[in-house]
């Protein structure tokens, strides 16, 4: 038996020595926020944000399911990511059903618990962007050539599907000059020309282009200014 003032003296090393499980658990786990779809012509990305770590090594992990399934499927592309974003496009390529998906960080080997994103449904949430646009100028007039965004979606020969398949589109075309508007084109999804007349002679004018999803009531952003000068 030990005298008293060794057992002292061991007690006073054991509680100076530091603990090896609490030394890891002082070591926090990520923490994952504004877990949500982003949808533009049926391109639909899961996208998260984290706080940043010391380390700089997190990893994420995505899961998803069709709303009133018990079981969540494993997104195989979105394990181990560094990126705070994973295309679901195609485990989401149904545009009327309703989906989930969740996030897990881990960094050091610590798991954060999962996050849940909010109910996506593709087709009323789905954005569109501007469809391309091609211009050429003769005396007086501009000729403005329309194409439609595609959308991921391939027909059985391969070819993509137009968006104006999946939604019925507007499109409106922004003719500028000077830095201020000077008149503002709508046209049916289906057209995809348009002639703008009666232009004066070794002018610039501007244009820009926009889709409209006409029933739902949502426009996309407006593309890329382009310019022409009338000869």
């Amino acid at each position: 038996m030990l005298p008293l003032p060794a057992v002292l003296l061991l007690c006073t090393v054991m509680l100076s020595q530091p603990h090896a499980s609490g030394s890891e658990e002082n070591i926090s786990s990520p923490v994952l926020r504004e877990v949500r779809f982003h949808s533009v012509d049926y391109q639909n990305f899961l996208h998260w944000k984290t706080q940043s770590h010391p380390d700089g090594n997190q990893k994420y992990f995505v899961q998803y399911k069709v709303y009133g399934e018990k079981h969540w499927t494993i997104a195989r592309h979105c394990q181990g990511i560094t990126q705070l974003y994973c295309d679901l496009s195609q485990q989401t390529s149904d545009p009327w059903e309703r989906y989930y998906a969740r996030v897990q960080a881990e960094v050091s080997g610590h798991q954060s618990s999962w996050v849940l994103s909010p109910r996506f449904n593709p087709h009323w949430e789905t954005s569109v962007s501007p469809p391309a646009m091609r211009l050429n100028v003769r005396e007086g007039a501009v000729v403005v050539r329309l194409k439609p965004p595609k959308s991921p979606y391939r027909r059985r020969r391969g070819s993509w599907i137009s968006m104006k398949k999946l939604q019925k589109l507007t499109y409106r075309v922004y003719l500028t000059h000077s830095s201020s508007i000077q008149d503002v084109f709508e046209l049916d999804g289906h057209v995809t020309l348009l002639v703008i007349e009666h232009l004066q002679a070794k002018t610039t004018y501007c244009l820009q282009a926009e889709s409209h999803l006409s029933r739902l009531g949502r426009t996309g952003d407006r593309g890329p200014q382009s310019c022409v000068t009338t000869p």
